[in-house]
């Protein structure tokens, strides 16, 4: 088996368990948050806090905008959009995330599309498919980002958004469990790996307790892939966890959020 294939089957156990014990990525939206998209009032996040701004995003009023929330399970984003207008597909690895998504759109009359699958292997559709991407932070998940980068922009119509979250690589240079406790000491180098930065005995303990691998990609690969791949930057922000509860993010902003346009040719 490829280390790929290990690291996909693992992290889709992994959030499949993240689900039973009720991640706060994995809480699906409520009907009266349905119910608001529906008369217009919304709003959704690639990164932990900062909605998206909507000038972001393109006209749903019509019905026919094709949106694809990319590795954005969990019955959140996906089902706001489905009733803000959007014609959604929802591309995930997890299957129980996936059943979030079925089951909010069950609940709710919402007509959306799910498909399980790889971020990084976008072959279940046909080139320019999408008018709009929608990918929270969930790169972190994958050991090479770049392909993902080079399928979106494949699937992606000429003139439309890929918009993604992601953490600045600053995260991954501190040691997690003395941050929880307010103390900043950094450990390990960047890019980051599960597999390879931490202990044999902190890699036992995150199996245990069912923590998916993460990945701290470099900037050159976040940003520079998403250039590289044919994408220009028309927007940017940053973002942090809640500064009462994160001592890292009283420093910095960890987390990027970036508006990437494929040019019309």
């Amino acid at each position: 088996m490829s280390k790929q294939k290990q690291i996909l089957d693992y992290n889709r156990e992994a959030w499949n368990s993240q689900v039973a014990k009720g991640n706060q990525w994995t809480v699906p939206v409520t009907s009266k948050q349905v119910a608001d998209a529906k008369k217009g009032n919304w709003n959704i996040v690639l990164t932990p806090v900062t909605p998206v701004p909507r000038d972001w995003f393109p006209d749903f009023s019509t019905g026919a905008c094709k949106v694809l929330c990319l590795a954005g399970g969990g019955g959140q984003q996906g089902p706001i959009l489905a009733a803000a207008g959007a014609r959604v597909t929802v591309f995930d690895n997890s299957d129980a995330q996936l059943q979030q998504d079925i089951d909010v759109a069950k609940r709710d009359g919402l007509e959306l599309e799910t498909i399980q699958g790889d971020m990084s292997d976008l072959s279940a559709f046909q080139e320019n498919t999408f008018d709009l991407i929608f990918h929270p932070c969930s790169n972190c998940f994958v050991d090479d980002v770049r392909p993902v980068w080079q399928e979106a922009f494949r699937v992606l119509k000429p003139g439309s958004n890929l918009l993604s979250g992601f953490t600045n690589p600053a995260r991954y240079l501190f040691d997690d469990d003395l941050l929880e406790a307010g103390e900043m000491k950094v450990c390990y180098k960047i890019p980051f790996s599960d597999l390879a930065s931490i202990s044999p005995e902190l890699k036992a303990r995150y199996k245990a307790e069912n923590e998916p691998h993460c990945f701290g990609h470099t900037l050159e690969d976040q940003m520079g892939g998403q250039i590289d791949a044919g994408f220009a930057f028309t927007g940017f922000f940053e973002d942090a966890y809640e500064k009462d509860n994160d001592v890292l993010s009283q420093h910095i902003d960890t987390f990027i959020a970036t508006k990437a346009t494929k040019p019309v040719k």
